[in-house]
Formats: C-alpha cells, structure tokens, sequence
C-alpha cells in the first residue's frame, strides 16, 4: 500500500490518516466500488441535505440513505454560505434535485463564539482576517431559518423547490422542523 503523508503533520496524525487510508484500501474502496456500481449521478430522491460537519452526525444513518438516492453537503454549522447556495443550484439544474433539508443542531460550536471573536482570533494568531464569514449563531432555529430563505430567495435555485428546515437534538437524534 503506498503511504500519503501531508506536509507537516505530526505523527499522531500520520497515524490516524494511515488508519483511513488502510481502511479504504481493506475493503472500503471496493464496497463503495459496489454499492455505485450502475447508479447515475442524479440522486434517486431528488434530494439534496445541507448539515452540519459536526463527527457525530452521520446523515446517512440518520435518513437511512442508501448510494446513490440523495447529496449531502457538510460545513461548520450546516451553514447556508455561497458555496452551498452554488452547490444546490447546480444539483437542481444539472442534477434534478427538487427537496433541500437544511440541518442544524441543538449545542453546535458555532454558537460558542460571535464572528467578530473568530475574526480578531484569526487577526491575533494568523496576522489576516479572512475573507470569508465564519458564520456563528446564537439560535440553531434562527439560523435555519435564515439558510432556508437564502435558498428560497435565491435567483438561481428551483422554483419548485421544496425547503425544509430542521434542528437536531444531539442526545435523542429526533429532528425538530423549524
């Protein structure tokens, strides 16, 4: 098996990098390989779940989603940003999605700082802020309700979209609709 190292990383890291690379290469590349084997590209359900990146969420177990029947998109907070607006629009016009979840969660860590505390942070230790929002909240139901107009109000999704917004608890897995 060749061996992938980052540039940088510490050993702990090598090792947790090299204990995914070794699952992929014992069975989990040719399961994939399996599971994709004659789907097309379109996602069966016709929909797209935007969620958090947060380990402890595995959208596919949480909907049960088998390959090829839905995309998921993951980001800090499950944040409707511009890149996740780009990415949507084209799984509707390209990809004939019509259903967005939208899936924050109760005790997100985005709700831990404000942006101005991230970007003087970011300043302090990096000597730049960034060009992007870091996209805190301080409500996961507010903030839903917000990607969820984004996408509605944006000019370049779907008319016929269904939008859907949810808050997850994290001790029960049961969705709150928004």
């Amino acid at each position: 098996m060749a061996h992938l190292r980052a540039s940088g990383s510490s050993r702990i890291m090598g090792r947790v990098s090299d204990e995914l690379l070794t699952r992929h290469h014992d069975g989990g590349a040719a399961a994939c390989a399996q599971a994709a084997k004659g789907l097309p590209a379109p996602p069966s359900l016709h929909t797209l779940i935007v969620t958090c990146m947060d380990a402890r969420i595995d959208p596919v177990a949480l909907f049960g989603i088998r390959p090829g029947e839905a995309h998921v998109l993951r980001n800090a907070g499950g944040i409707v940003t511009d890149d996740v607006v780009r990415s949507v629009t084209i799984s509707q016009r390209e990809l004939g999605t019509r259903t967005v979840y939208v899936v924050q969660h109760k005790g997100c860590g985005l709700a831990t700082f404000t942006d101005p505390e991230f970007v003087a942070k970011l300043e302090s230790e990096c000597g730049a802020a960034p060009e992007w929002a870091p996209g805190s909240f301080a409500d996961p139901v507010e903030s839903v309700r917000a990607g969820v107009q984004r996408l509605q109000d944006s000019p370049f999704t779907v008319q016929d979209m269904v939008v859907t917004g949810f808050v997850l608890d994290l001790e029960t897995f049961e969705l709150e609709p928004v």
